[in-house]
């Protein structure tokens, strides 16, 4: 019987790898990858792996994961080290704790190794605390990908200085018009910061209003911060530019 690590590849710049998570990588017989892994990261696995993507699409989840939790399984019954790779951190919105669950039910022994969450690496990379003396004591990472039946409670959520919204690109002026329903200012300030921490990185420093009102064009993925921090965006299109400057 093999081994499975379930990995996080942290928020998408290869060096923000965990030393761990690099050295089961390097060692791996078999390599289970997301949609947000990117190149950069899969470059440092071992090259004779096998290299397998499960990328979720659009009404094929629960196919998908059905599929991914069956190779888990055949791959490690043939004694195989596998790693199953997850952007950010396997348990933070990333149905890691299903597939260790599923894993653990047949006996298959699971090492997590935790990830960099992109709920903390894009603000930090944009130069957004998500926490600030006087202004933020308190912040909240929720999803933004919602079924009918799964709505987060905005008005709790409301009262909550800073809000990390992971997967809000598709639904952000319906997300943005339950805050503002919710109680918060049209005009607090927010941001979101697209392909964080890769050479691609952008940042839209913008306000809950004007999301609201579909005045802001982002695309996938890109995570929204929204409370008074959001004002310390540092408006930028390259994180490699940020760092240098902070160097």
């Amino acid at each position: 019987m093999g081994k499975i690590y379930l990995v996080g590849a942290g928020p998408g710049d290869p060096d923000l790898l965990t030393v761990k998570a690099l050295r089961v990588l390097q060692s791996a017989q078999v390599v289970l990858y997301d949609r947000l892994v990117t190149a950069e990261i899969l470059a440092v696995a071992n090259p004779s792996a096998e290299f397998l993507y499960a990328g979720k699409h659009e009404g094929e989840q629960e196919a998908t994961q059905e599929w991914i939790c069956q190779q888990l399984l055949d791959k490690v019954r043939l004694g195989l080290d596998v790693v199953r790779l997850k952007g950010g951190d396997p348990f933070v919105f990333g149905r890691g704790g299903e597939e260790w669950l599923f894993l653990s039910q047949h006996g298959i022994e699971v090492e997590v190794v935790p990830g960099i969450s992109s709920a903390l690496a894009a603000p930090a990379a944009a130069g957004i605390p998500v926490t600030h003396r006087g202004i933020s004591r308190s912040f909240a990472v929720v999803t933004g990908h919602c079924g009918l039946d799964t709505e987060p409670d905005w008005e709790r959520l409301a009262a909550v200085d800073t809000l990390v919204i992971l997967m809000a690109v598709g639904r952000r002026a319906a997300i943005a018009r339950a805050l503002i329903n919710a109680g918060r200012d049209a005009a607090e300030p927010a941001a979101f910061v697209e392909q964080a921490t890769t050479p691609f990185q952008r940042v839209h420093p913008t306000t809950l209003g004007d999301i609201a009102a579909g005045l802001v064009e982002v695309s996938p993925p890109a995570t929204l911060v929204v409370g008074a921090v959001a004002a310390f965006a540092v408006s930028t299109n390259s994180f490699s530019t940020l760092s240098a400057s902070l160097r």
